[in-house]
């Protein structure tokens, strides 16, 4: 009994977290122009549709090179800083570890508002950049706190091995730390990148002319239902799924022994 009582609470978990999702991407293959029951398919009309929007598709693209760019600098940032604190004897090193990764308290909102008047003051204007930069600072910590947890003195025993060989300091960073700590290195990056993705709040309030596909998003469902949202909310998922998988696959792979 008990295990039938758990099998059907797990059963709704998933369904309530997954209902949702499963009838977006149903729909996003509706025929006909509304996207409601009862459905009418399967079409690829409005995947075609969305390939063919110019607006959507500089989003999406504007959307991939964001996320790359910015997780990639947020990796770099996030294992220099960890290198920095695991490796060197810092004053108040707990306080400056604790302010690095503050933006993970911190909602998107606040940080992008402040980011807005911090730019307007600079006179930098709304662009991609912008946003750009609060993607690195929402990834920045996490990717922080990922690499750091996994510098360990063992590490550190090799690198001293390497400079007794005569290595310089970046041939150690890039020959012997970098190669140790790839699995981190990697779910940084990927996290990173998934969260850049599909982040909307920070990139609304820093961008206007050229924006990510989540805001362009935002501006179909302005105008109503609009079948061409579901399929491009369905590409979304699936390019986050895609990542997801990435990421188990060579991050959590067994290792020969």
């Amino acid at each position: 009994m008990a295990r039938i009582i758990s099998t059907l609470y797990a059963a709704a978990i998933y369904g309530f977290i997954f209902l949702p999702v499963a009838v977006l991407v149903l729909f996003s293959f509706q025929g006909t122009l509304f996207p409601i029951p009862p459905f009418n398919g399967p079409s690829l009309r409005w995947y075609e549709a969305v390939l063919h929007d110019a607006r959507l598709t500089d989003g999406l693209i504007n959307s991939l090179l964001v996320a790359i760019a910015t997780s990639a600098l947020a990796t770099l940032l996030g294992f220099l800083s960890a290198w920095g604190f695991a490796r060197f004897h810092l004053p108040a090193s707990a306080l400056l570890r604790g302010f690095i990764t503050l933006p993970l308290t911190v909602s998107y909102l606040i940080i992008g508002m402040g980011l807005l008047i911090f730019f307007n003051w600079l006179g930098l204007p709304k662009s991609l950049m912008a946003a750009g930069i609060g993607h690195v600072v929402i990834n920045l910590p996490l990717c922080f706190a990922i690499i750091y947890s996994q510098m360990g003195e063992h590490q550190a025993n090799i690198e001293r091995a390497a400079r007794d060989l005569g290595a310089k300091e970046w041939q150690v960073l890039a020959l012997i730390t970098a190669p140790i700590l790839w699995p981190a290195l990697f779910a940084s990056f990927f996290l990173s990148m998934t969260f850049s993705w599909d982040e909307f709040v920070i990139a609304f309030l820093l961008t206007r002319f050229d924006t990510t596909l989540p805001v362009e998003i935002w501006n179909l469902l302005r105008a109503g239902l609009n079948p061409k949202t579901n399929a491009v909310g369905s590409l979304v998922f699936g390019v986050s799924i895609v990542l997801a998988i990435i990421f188990e696959l060579v991050a959590f792979r067994k290792r020969p022994q």
